[in-house]
């Protein structure tokens, strides 16, 4: 049935995966939230939509006590205004390069999304960010496209079905988000 097939599929990619990629995505979070930079994550489709849940719990979740600031966060697919703008007038495969370029500095921590790795725009971004000095990290499935070779640190799960790869960007999210959280309580 399809149901046990899906939670066999997240549960074996789940166990047998080396959690260093993370613990590097979170460490750079946590250096970027002392030092103030900023994160910018940026995704298409369901992983816009991620990008925007994941910029929610960096901004707010993560803090110990609603005195605590959180982190510089931004979901670059979270303005349609913008988005429909860049698209019209210079393309969409620039939404984000854009966007990057003129938000992102050196030392900021630019987080994509991607089911396959290989979306113009995606690709884009991580090549401006990585342009511009930022330490670039990528959650992909499927085979990782050309963004596994272009993010400093991708973060691979070799899975091809979309809504297995969304929902790891998800828990990926998620999990640095809780380390944060713990950490953030340790001071």
């Amino acid at each position: 049935m399809i149901f046990e097939r899906y939670s066999e599929q997240m549960i074996s990619l789940l166990h047998k995966r080396n959690w260093d990629d993370v613990l590097e995505l979170a460490t750079a979070i946590q250096e970027i939230w002392s030092t103030g930079g900023q994160l910018l994550i940026c995704g298409n489709g369901g992983s816009a939509g991620n990008a925007i849940h994941l910029a929610n719990d960096f901004l707010y979740g993560v803090v110990k006590d609603k005195s605590s600031r959180g982190i510089r966060v931004e979901a670059l697919s979270a303005n349609p205004a913008v988005i429909t703008c860049l698209a019209n007038d210079i393309g969409y495969e620039d939404i984000y390069s854009v966007q990057i370029e003129t938000k992102g500095s050196r030392g900021d921590v630019l987080l994509v999304l991607s089911g396959s790795g290989n979306s113009p725009n995606i690709v884009r971004a991580l090549e401006a960010g990585n342009k511009i000095g930022m330490r670039t990290y990528a959650i992909l499935g499927y085979t990782g496209g050309s963004c596994k070779d272009l993010a400093d640190v991708a973060i691979h799960f070799p899975i091809e079905d979309m809504q297995i790869s969304e929902d790891l960007q998800l828990i990926v999210g998620h999990m640095c988000m809780q380390w944060l959280w713990s950490e953030s309580t340790k001071e």
